[in-house]
């Protein structure tokens, strides 16, 4: 049973999803204080939230069982993501469930500032006819600079095309065949924000972005510009804004999103040449549904199949790619797992290497696996695939892939090496039949080992009586021998057992095992 957590307000539809789906408990509970959603979020699988919950680092720690924290929208900036990371929580939102409802609203402002047309319904409303003072422009053959080239951005693009308008766009982190494919040329920042008549923002809120639009950049406008942000609050500096609109360095401003919300005595309320709405980005009942139902779906597939569709803090991997990659990703957290054992010294870098088969698939979500299984228990946090990574990194140990569809000796291989000082250690993993793992090989020594319950790893001399004795001593105290695997290697006279026992051994019996003569290392494995 997966439980389920939604602390704002999520649409009905939503709901009757999760509802549903079997294996799924919800719980709604809205208007939490972080002390008391700390309280309960303790037995929970998944948080579903829209933009009033505040998802902070003490609320993740307080989530010993969390695994997801879905965004019911696109903007997490209350959200710790980074904290969320290293806990090892997955984060996801829904970037396009509610991208044309923001891309309209973004329009409808282009629109109204330029008719004029909160000014017009307050004159009429006042009983005045002021033609004269509510002459506006059109929108057709100006220029639309568009800050932020995603979803929301191109939708916008599209419109703004429709409507005559000439449309450019900045943003760094977008193909040039994207901007080509929708017709719009892409142009520096600076050059964006000179040109611009209108410029509308529809870029996330990170440290790069916030203060994007500021005392500089609003210098730079025209004084007939209009600006637009319909975005994220933090974007624009309102103080600086404040003063290009009260000095006319610019013509106008609509904003959708603020600094703080709501934006109670804001200097920005006592002008005239800016206009307001109260985050209405996502605010039609078709987004509402839209983005509930999807973040429901998203969750679910995250806790039943390990999908993560729209994850901020790890990479996309599909339904079809994860199902091919699994047993390759079981067999590297195996592999690191072993390793950890085995390898007594701090490791400085951990090589994964794909060969045959194993290498049609992507190497990243494998060697993050193999991460998995190197530092699961050897940290105080829980290591997932979400933030192997991170703790890697901060451990010193550094990450290096590599695949080939080359064959050596089996169909499908994994590697994995660690390097410690001067030293290495190589372990290397097959799946036999395409799905019955096996470790085949632990440096020079060849072996075949199914890897499952409880191991014993010998290095000893090659010498006849070895094996015995080894075995006398498991009988003494009644643990089963199940499988042995016997290696010799041809450059030293030395020789490993990887022998599967019954039950786990005592520090008394392992102390009595590497207590016999030419005994040079024995190490138990649980699996």
């Amino acid at each position: 049973m997966h439980n389920i957590l939604i602390s704002d307000k999520l649409a009905e539809a939503g709901i009757n999803y999760l509802n549903d789906q079997p294996g799924i408990h919800t719980h709604f509970e809205t208007g939490l204080k972080e002390d008391e959603l700390c309280r309960i979020i303790g037995d929970y699988d998944a948080l579903l939230i829209r933009s009033d919950t505040k998802v902070t680092e003490k609320v993740l720690k307080a989530g010993t069982r969390l695994k997801v924290v879905g965004r019911a929208g696109i903007g997490i900036d209350n959200v710790d993501l980074a904290a969320a990371t290293e806990q090892g929580v997955i984060v996801m939102n829904t970037p396009d469930a509610n991208a044309t409802t923001t891309a309209e609203l973004a329009i409808a402002h282009l629109l109204s500032l330029s008719r004029h047309l909160p000014a017009a319904d307050r004159s009429i409303r006042a009983g005045k006819w002021e033609r004269a003072k509510m002459v506006g422009s059109e929108v057709a053959y100006k220029t639309l600079a568009i800050l932020g080239f995603g979803t929301i951005g191109r939708i916008v693009a599209q419109r703004a095309k429709g409507l005559g308008m000439e449309v450019i766009a900045y943003d760094p982190f977008v193909a040039p065949e994207i901007f080509e494919r929708y017709g719009v040329n892409t142009v520096e920042l600076d050059e964006l924000i000179a040109r611009a008549d209108y410029l509308t923002l529809h870029c996330p809120l990170i440290e790069k972005t916030k203060n994007i639009i500021g005392r500089n950049q609003l210098a730079m406008m025209k004084k007939t510009a209009l600006l637009i942000n319909c975005a994220r609050g933090g974007l624009v500096d309102e103080a600086a804004l404040y003063e290009a609109l009260k000095n006319k360095q610019i013509a106008g401003a609509a904003l959708d999103v603020y600094e703080h919300e709501p934006p109670v005595n804001s200097p920005l309320l006592t002008l005239d040449n800016i206009v307001f709405t109260p985050h209405l980005g996502a605010s039609t009942s078709e987004a509402q549904v839209a983005v509930s139902v999807e973040i429901a779906r998203q969750a679910v597939t995250y806790l039943t199949t390990g999908e993560a569709v729209n994850a901020l803090n790890l990479p996309r991997l599909s339904a079809e790619q994860l199902q091919k990659a699994q047993q390759y990703m079981n067999l590297a957290n195996t592999l690191g797992k072993v390793l950890s054992h085995l390898v007594t010294q701090p490791i400085e870098r951990i090589e994964v290497a794909l060969f045959g088969r194993a290498a049609e698939v992507e190497v990243r979500p494998v060697s993050v696996e193999a991460l998995v299984g190197l530092l699961a228990g050897k940290v105080s946090s829980p290591v997932n695939r979400v933030n192997a990574e991170k703790i890697a990194k901060r451990q010193g140990i550094a990450l290096v892939e590599m695949k080939t569809e080359e064959f050596q000796d089996y169909l499908s291989l994994v590697k994995v090496t660690a390097f410690f000082g001067e030293h290495t250690m190589t372990l290397s993993g097959a799946l036999l039949g395409g799905r019955h793992p096996r470790l085949v090989q632990l440096d020079q020594f060849e072996i075949e080992v199914v890897p499952q319950g409880t191991l014993i790893f010998t290095r000893h001399d090659d010498k006849p009586g070895m094996i015995s004795a080894i075995s006398n001593i498991l009988g003494q105290y009644q643990i089963n021998i199940s499988r042995m695997e016997v290696g010799a290697s041809d450059e030293e006279q030395h020789a490993m057992a990887v022998i599967s026992i019954s039950a786990p051994l005592n520090e008394t019996i392992l102390a009595q095992l590497r207590d016999l003569p030419s005994v040079h290392q024995a190490t138990q494995v649980i699996l």
